[in-house]
């Protein structure tokens, strides 16, 4: 809050992302997983037994509030610095103090580093025996991870916290939040903002909390009142203030969007699934829904033609959740591209959708184990005969030999059907000289 008349101005001019920032943990917005009620990191914060930490995820989604707000619950010094233009110099003086303080007053100091990732080997080796003395504790926040970006030593004496982007939830409680507040919101304005509005501001903010309040600042601020005094915020004023064109755009749109996608991913037309994605993207859908469809198609309708299509989709998924939009437009792509490209093959679907339909639907599904295939892990097994008969295949020449697997109401049911195509031609191949055996 401020304390004199210097405080009160840069408060009333601060940008509304500022203004309101969160200052104890029940206004905190998102990151339920860390913060909910029963969670490690309210537990930890509620007892000040916090650590050192580090605070990973994409911009706007609450690291640095959170970290001010753990600095204040536990009422210890608090120093900020930021990795781009802070030396070691700095450091040691920040050291050599909280040392003071730790000594003369009892008083813990929290570091707060802002893009922790920054600093240099020789930074972070400067601060490890300060951490391991108890004389700080650091909170470093970074948009990078920093399992990769940052020195061993330095992560394995901090507990690591991933943040995620918000959801429309946390979006919108935040913004409604700001029109409420009559301190350091718009609370004292006759603001209406239309649902289109608000859903436009949420999906356009990408789950970051501080694009959203910019965007509703712009908004508000730019506004005349009507002649009925009110600040009327539509749907076309609030893409404008984000910086981005209205997208007319439903939500029957959208999942006609998506099937056209997957339909090119299947058909193999690298430059319709990329036009798909992109008008998709642009429109609002969340990407991590077409992150589960690669995932998908790379098993129904590439599968084992070419296995690596499945590695490719799933490091684009984990991809887009490290580093989040708009960087993640790339290995999406990329991944887009490669399912595209590869050799086409749906034995995967097929062979699983018809050994579900037998467990599901016929009469197989009670046929009892064979014998021979039966546990004989327990005491008694012998005795039950369960094993009898059992060949072990790594006895026999390549590996495999002759034997009954299914039982014998299915002994004749085929499942998995190799295509001709790519990788899965040498599967076909040896999968045939196996059926003439």
């Amino acid at each position: 809050m401020p304390t004199d008349l210097f405080d009160n101005i840069q408060t009333t001019h601060a940008p509304l992302a500022d203004r309101m920032r969160p200052e104890t943990l029940d206004e905190f917005v998102g990151q339920a997983h860390i913060v909910g009620e029963g969670r490690l990191l309210r537990r930890a914060i509620a007892r000040d037994a916090l650590q050192s930490s580090i605070f990973f995820g994409p911009p706007g989604t609450g690291k640095t509030t959170l970290a001010n707000i753990i600095a204040h619950s536990a009422q210890a010094n608090l120093v900020k610095l930021n990795a781009v233009s802070s030396g070691v110099k700095e450091l040691r003086a920040v050291l050599a103090q909280a040392q003071d303080d730790l000594r003369l007053h009892a008083r813990l100091t929290y570091l707060l580093l802002d893009e922790c990732h920054r600093w240099s080997k020789a930074q972070s080796d400067a601060l490890l025996p300060a951490l391991e003395a108890g004389v700080v504790r650091l909170i470093g926040s970074t948009t990078e991870n920093p399992m990769i970006s940052m020195t061993g030593a330095l992560v394995s004496r901090c507990r690591l916290f991933q943040f995620y982007p918000l959801t429309a939830g946390d979006i919108e409680k935040a913004l409604r939040r700001a029109l409420a507040d009559t301190e350091k919101g718009y609370g004292k304005l006759s603001v209406h903002i239309e649902d289109d509005a608000m859903v436009t501001l949420i999906s356009l903010s990408n789950g970051d909390c501080r694009n959203a309040y910019n965007a509703l600042e712009l908004a508000v601020e730019s506004t005349e009142p009507g002649a009925d005094g009110v600040i009327h915020i539509t749907k076309e004023i609030a893409a404008e203030s984000a910086q981005r064109k209205v997208i007319l755009c439903d939500e029957q749109l959208l999942y006609d969007m998506l099937s056209a996608f997957c339909k090119s991913l299947r058909g193999s037309h690298s430059d319709a699934a990329l036009a798909w994605f992109a008008r998709m993207i642009t429109a609002g859908m969340d990407p991590r829904i077409i992150a589960r469809r690669l995932i998908a198609h790379a098993s129904e309708d590439v599968g084992l033609a070419n296995p690596t299509a499945m590695q490719q989709a799933v490091a684009a998924a984990q991809a887009l959740e490290l580093i989040g939009m708009p960087e993640a437009r790339l290995p999406l792509a990329q991944a887009i591209i490669y399912l595209c490209e590869s050799p086409k093959s749906n034995s995967v679907v097929c062979a699983v959708d018809a050994a579900l339909a037998d467990a599901q639907t016929g009469d197989a599904i009670f046929a009892p184990v064979p014998i021979h295939l039966r546990d004989t892990s327990f005491a008694g097994a012998k005795k039950l005969g369960h094993g009898t008969g059992y060949k072990y295949p790594h006895d026999y020449p390549g590996h495999w030999l002759p034997q009954q697997y299914l039982p014998e109401e299915l002994r004749d049911a085929e499942y998995y059907v190799p295509s001709d195509q790519g990788q899965e031609a040498k599967i076909k191949e040896n999968h045939e000289k196996k059926k003439k055996l």
